[in-house]
């Protein structure tokens, strides 16, 4: 029987490490393009899902297109950013730069005669980060529809902001109280709430997600109010 010497053992560990590492760059490159394409489903299901449409995967890029009329980048003053495309922004890159930085994206929806505005929102859960959008109608005050996500919120509390019975809280909800100033919508402890309209009810056991919805909402909706302000007057 021939005995394999440690030059033989090292040539054929390396030839095989050599292998596999082409075959998974192949697969890899192949799917590639199936990953971008899913990740770009997904996301339009979001937006869409804000404006209280629930569509599925093989019609969510169809409708997004229907919908979705316009798009476009504004900075922290509310001036329109030529040459950034609003899709591909992401969120949580521009949170790590100082707001006068930002590129903050806009996603305007066609509905029924009625103009709807789409922001996205991103903020910290108990465990990890969680994410959304907010859609407004046109007078930039009041709530049209809402949608939350999270990655690694615990099932039954702090999860529970991805389902549509805590979203739908917020339509019809406003951000700013009637002198004007901006409040956005407070997400308070279950039967604190006197149903009025800047609240609603938090998660029973989600405190700490809870409180993360209520200080996202504000944070990033605060970043866009010379958006808001400006379109008030146009």
């Amino acid at each position: 029987m021939k005995r394999y010497t440690n030059k033989d053992i090292f040539i054929f560990a390396s030839v095989m490490v050599i292998i596999v590492a082409t075959i998974l760059s192949v697969v890899a490159m192949v799917l590639q393009p199936l990953q971008k394409k899913n990740i770009e489903i997904n996301k339009k299901q979001n937006i869409l899902l804000s404006l209280n449409m629930k569509v599925e995967k093989d019609q969510a890029l169809e409708k997004y297109d229907q919908y979705i009329t316009k798009t476009y980048v504004v900075n922290h003053n509310g001036e329109r950013q030529q040459g950034e495309d609003a899709f591909s922004i992401d969120l949580k890159k521009e949170l790590d730069k100082p707001l006068k930085k930002r590129n903050l994206p806009v996603f305007v929806a066609s509905l029924k005669n009625e103009k709807v505005y789409v922001v996205p929102v991103r903020g910290k859960g108990l465990w990890g980060p969680i994410w959304g959008y907010v859609a407004l109608k046109d007078d930039f005050n009041t709530i049209y529809g809402t949608n939350f996500s999270h990655q690694s919120e615990t099932p039954g509390l702090g999860a529970e902001i991805a389902t549509r019975e805590f979203q739908k809280q917020f339509i019809g909800k406003k951000i700013f109280d009637e002198s004007g100033e901006f409040v956005s919508v407070k997400v308070k402890k279950p039967g604190k709430t006197k149903g009025g309209p800047h609240e609603v009810d938090g998660i029973s056991g989600g405190t700490i997600t809870s409180k993360g919805v209520d200080q996202m909402l504000e944070s990033i909706l605060e970043s866009y109010l010379n958006y808001f302000e400006k379109q008030k007057k146009s």
